[in-house]
């Protein structure tokens, strides 16, 4: 169908390198396909884990992270850098992947040097252009530049095309966050740094809540009111104890430390590298996060999420019975914890139901699209 033979496939961010590995590797796989990797390393440190993981290795790296960069000059800086690889290299095709700042900005440099665009992951939808913010309107207008379509899902799919894009041009693929986790997971696996492997022998006789917290739209008060819900919750159960890896933004650091850092029962820990993080999940009792992957992840490994959101670009999940948009107040977000902890019927309902995100071959999927077989 796309007959195509330089790929130039561009991320910013260790969630896109995830979700683009499967990828990548299926490409490889084709002889009359070259596969290059272009990076703008809009998140360097996280990237660059997730690179050596799945021993992918960049043939541009635009290297443009800075300390409190803001969004316009991580935007001037990456369109500079990539109209530059992109009018050099003149690729066939140029894929990008989901909602970041990279991901907009590489299908405008694409659009400008009129090279057709594969948008992995297409069509989520909140239907508020500020929540989240800026992802909703990253993908948003990425779409509107897009040549070739990789909806995850059948919703995704549905709202590509009330928005009148050609049914020929979407595919449902499922999500490649799937077939990267199934790569990744081992029953047996070791962690090697010990204060996990301690956290992780408590959850043999504590029930173990992962917690992550980023979102712009939640810094603040949503943030304070979520971590003061956790408090409670573990006032209200003995038997349970939260792992909360911490993300570097200084603002959700001051006001998890100030609510939870001197619990006994809480561990705040940095940031995890992908692999020990995604085995750590997988020993959870529950999770609690603002994240859009974990959404996706998590139910797979039959864990129940809650959502400290108020909108989700997943609605599947939710409609699954997977995941729980819970919101952010305090009330709401305890109520629910409460709820998943106290009923072992609840629980097991969220814990069985089916993941819509796909079946683990979502890259060769989308390999084989883009081959044109």
């Amino acid at each position: 169908m796309i007959n195509r033979k330089k790929v130039m496939v561009v991320f910013g961010t260790r969630p896109e390198a995830i979700k683009m590995a499967p990828v990548i590797q299926a490409l490889r796989q084709n002889e009359s396909i070259h596969c290059q990797i272009t990076v703008t390393a809009q998140h360097r440190e996280m990237l660059d884990q997730v690179l050596k993981l799945f021993k992918m290795v960049p043939d541009f790296d635009l290297n443009l992270m800075k300390q409190g960069q803001t969004l316009t000059e991580i935007t001037t800086r990456a369109l500079n850098g990539l109209r530059e690889v992109f009018q050099r290299e003149i690729p066939d095709l140029v894929l990008v992947h989901g909602d970041t700042t990279t991901t907009f900005v590489a299908a405008l440099a694409a659009f400008y040097s009129q090279i057709p665009i594969g948008h992995v992951e297409a069509g989520l939808r909140t239907g508020n252009k500020y929540s989240p913010f800026p992802e909703e309107m990253n993908r948003r207008l990425a779409s509107v530049l897009t040549d070739f379509h990789f909806a995850p899902t059948e919703t995704a799919q549905r709202n590509l095309l009330q928005e009148g894009i050609a049914p020929e041009k979407v595919f449902v693929t499922g999500n490649t966050v799937i077939d990267a986790l199934l790569a990744t997971v081992e029953p047996n696996y070791s962690f090697l740094d010990p204060e996990i492997q301690s956290i992780v022998k408590q959850g043999e006789t504590s029930r173990m809540v992962l917690v992550t917290t980023h979102r712009r739209e939640n810094l603040g008060e949503p943030m304070r009111q979520i971590y003061q819900a956790l408090k409670s919750m573990l006032e209200a159960f003995p038997d349970t104890h939260v792992v909360f890896p911490v993300h570097k933004n200084p603002k959700v650091r001051k006001v998890v430390t100030e609510v939870l850092g001197n619990n006994p029962r809480v561990f705040l820990i940095e940031p995890m590298d992908y692999e020990p993080f995604v085995n750590l999940m997988a020993r959870s009792h529950l999770i609690l996060t603002d994240s859009g992957g974990i959404q996706e992840e998590a139910p797979s490994l039959g864990i129940p999420v809650l959502v400290v959101r108020d909108t989700t670009e997943r609605p599947e999940a939710v409609e699954a019975g997977t995941v729980s948009l819970v919101g952010t107040e305090y009330d709401s977000v305890f109520m629910e914890l409460k709820r998943l902890l106290s009923s072992k019927d609840a629980y097991q309902k969220m814990a069985t139901a089916s993941n819509p995100y796909g079946d683990g071959h979502s890259g060769e999927r989308i390999a084989k699209i883009v081959i044109g077989n």
